[in-house]
């Protein structure tokens, strides 16, 4: 039967996991040395920082840098998803949802 009560405290420990997962920075970097890429995330996947190397920024690079984000990027979200997923695997199993 629907527990009204075990429905707003799951809802309730998931609004903490979600401001939990907002307060994790992730980073994700390619390139090397001096031409390199960074892209900071948090853990739910928004995009807070990129930082482009200044010796990318050369007339001719604009192929390079668009790979080097791109590279970046999908980094940064593989690893902010994995660690989403850890937290949420814990929050689980920690028995933090009501009824389950």
């Amino acid at each position: 039967m629907f527990d009204l009560k075990k429905a707003m405290e799951l809802k309730k420990q998931m609004e903490a996991m979600t401001g939990k997962l907002d307060a994790i920075l992730v980073d994700g970097e390619s390139g090397q040395a001096p031409y390199t890429v960074k892209v900071t995330v948090t853990a739910n996947r928004d995009i807070k920082d990129i930082s482009i190397s200044p010796d990318l920024m050369a007339p001719g690079n604009a192929a390079q840098v668009e790979d080097l984000v791109l590279s970046a990027l999908n980094k940064a979200i593989d690893k902010a998803k994995e660690l989403a997923e850890t937290e949420a695997r814990a929050m689980a199993l920690g028995g933090k949802f009501p009824g389950l």
